[in-house]
């Protein structure tokens, strides 16, 4: 057989080949079987006249039937050349179907089942599982921000975790069990247990997150991350294809899993569905709210408690979904987050203030929040400097906040934005200040312009010592570092008049009202006279800013 034949044969379907094959092996067989068969009889006739000539007692063999001998030797070692060949096809074909098996059922990287391969393999095992009476827990998990270790270390970094998480969780699983890598950092486990002892399936959950909790040595680095898993039954199967379904509820539990703060594990329930139900709702509302301009500013106010001036506006996203009413910030934002448009949507509602706060009176200044991911985006200062030109919102008025706990994630990355942010005339304030761990090192090393009191503190002024304590000591600080004070959460004339005994501060909360959207802001300041085109003369307009009292009655 050629080469060209060869490839022939090989581009053949698996099935058709098999055939040909056996085909051919009985062909090549019946050859053998034939010429070994005329090898005997002409060789029966032509070796005994070849030793009578050699001994000089006969004349020779015969020609015809001597030719006819070597025809059939000729005939034997063909049929042996080509059920050799055959015989190396079929092994070459075997290794290749092996192969393509491998390629087809396992992950490349771990090992271990894929994507494809888990489906029926878990149907095969909740099938014998209950043949033997016990029942099956599927457990899916994740590593918890793994894309961040994947972003700062390289991918091979992350490749090497995860075959090493992969190397531990196959050891501690028991016999019978199923390993598979769904894709990226997506694990699903599928375990045989019996039904009386389901604390089992609980205490290996606890032992794979102790286990996926070790460092791992990458290129001399010990790198760490956490997994959060989903559990389910095959007695919790409500119809459908058992593995599909068995999935599916792991999945549900494991997003519940990480909603309560990652590192842990959770039992399937029914409610959970209904809730990634919503969720999946929401996200879609998102998407389309934030292309329709549904997420608008809504403005608190910024009040100079001592003096009960009004100095400013703190802006604040809210959404009103045409289908699920108002949500709340604290709902929708982290969703924005999770799914990669809290950057479009955040930008799209300062963008919204700016060209709301352009009209207000040039003494009022805007405050915004953004977001832990914002500050990741190298190029987020050059986004903002672009907004406030489109606006022609003077840079000075506007005051960007920063949340402390970020700041322990990357602080060069929040180093080099506030300066960023201060080289074109924008105020930073320390938002949350007091929540974190290393406060009092930040305000050493970044050049803040403002802090503001985290609301827990504020609201505890009403029945707490402690509370009082601890701002009288930020105050202090404070007025060391040169730096003014935001206290936000006033909502009454106790903690404001407790306040104002501590020491200088601008104040917000609902004492002063609630926050309002764009008309009504606007309508209060016409009222005030501070828009910009009912603003007093700068000299006389520092002497006549409305009081706390004038604010009130408006409200």
């Amino acid at each position: 057989m050629n080469a060209n034949e060869l490839s022939k044969v090989n581009a053949l379907p698996a099935s058709e080949l098999r055939q040909r094959i056996a085909q051919f092996d009985v062909v090549a067989v019946g050859i053998v079987a034939a010429a070994i068969i005329l090898f005997v009889g002409i060789g029966g006739t032509v070796f005994p006249q070849i030793l009578r000539a050699v001994s000089g007692e006969g004349t020779g063999p015969d020609r015809s039937l001597t030719s006819a001998l070597l025809l059939n030797i000729a005939l034997v070692i063909f049929s042996w050349r080509r059920q050799r060949m055959l015989t190396l096809e079929i092994a070459e074909r075997r290794k290749a179907e092996a192969q393509a098996w491998i390629l087809a059922e396992t992950d490349p990287l771990t090992g271990c089942f894929n994507r494809r391969s888990i489906g029926d393999a878990t149907d095969r095992l909740v099938s014998t599982a209950r043949a033997r009476g016990e029942e099956v827990a599927f457990l899916m998990f994740d590593l918890d921000n793994f894309k961040r270790v994947n972003d700062v270390n390289g991918h091979a970094a992350g490749d090497k975790i995860l075959r090493e998480i992969a190397a531990r969780v196959t050891r501690a699983m028991p016999a019978g069990a199923l390993v598979a890598r769904l894709g990226g950092d997506e694990f699903a486990l599928v375990i045989p247990f019996d039904p009386a002892h389901p604390q089992r399936i609980e205490e290996l959950a606890e032992t794979l997150i102790k286990m996926a909790a070790l460092p791992v040595e990458v290129d001399g680095a010990l790198l760490q991350t956490t997994i959060s898993i989903g559990i389910t039954r095959s007695n919790s199967n409500q119809g459908g294809e058992p593995a599909q379904t068995l999935l599916h509820m792991a999945d549900i539990a494991m997003f519940h899993a990480k909603k309560q703060g990652r590192n842990r594990y959770y039992w399937f329930e029914d409610s959970m569905e209904a809730e990634l139900r919503f969720r999946a709702e929401l996200e879609a509302g998102i998407r389309r709210g934030v292309s329709l301009g549904e997420f608008v500013p809504h403005y608190e106010q910024q009040i100079e408690i001592r003096t009960g001036k009004l100095v400013g506006f703190e802006m604040l996203a809210r959404w009103k979904s045409p289908t699920a009413g108002e949500i709340a910030p604290d709902i929708f934002i982290p969703i924005a987050e999770e799914i990669g448009l809290i950057s479009e949507l955040s930008e799209s509602v300062i963008a919204q203030a700016l060209r709301d706060a352009r009209e207000w009176d040039p003494g009022l200044t805007l405050s915004v929040n953004i977001s832990p991911i914002q500050l990741r985006d190298p190029w987020f200062a050059q986004k903002l400097l672009k907004l406030l030109v489109e606006a022609n919102f003077p840079p000075s008025r506007l005051d960007v906040e920063i949340t402390e706990s970020y700041l322990h994630e990357n602080l060069g990355e929040v180093r080099a934005l506030i300066a960023s942010l201060k080289n074109q005339g924008i105020s930073v304030s320390l938002d949350d200040f007091g929540m974190g761990y290393n406060s009092l090192a930040q305000l050493r090393t970044l050049p803040f312009d403002r802090i503001k009191i985290d609301r827990s503190f504020v609201s505890g002024l009403s029945g707490s010592g402690d509370s009082t304590m601890i701002i009288q000591a930020i105050s202090t600080l404070a007025d060391g570092l040169g730096l003014p004070i935001t206290a936000e959460g006033i909502d009454s004339e106790s903690i404001q008049n407790q306040l104002k005994d501590l020491g200088t501060f601008k104040g917000q909360g609902y004492l002063y009202g609630k926050p309002e959207n764009s008309d009504q802001t606007r309508e209060r300041l016409s009222q005030l006279g501070l828009l910009l085109k009912d603003a007093l003369p700068a000299a006389a307009k520092a002497s006549n800013l409305p009081t706390l009292d004038a604010n009130r009655r408006s409200a």
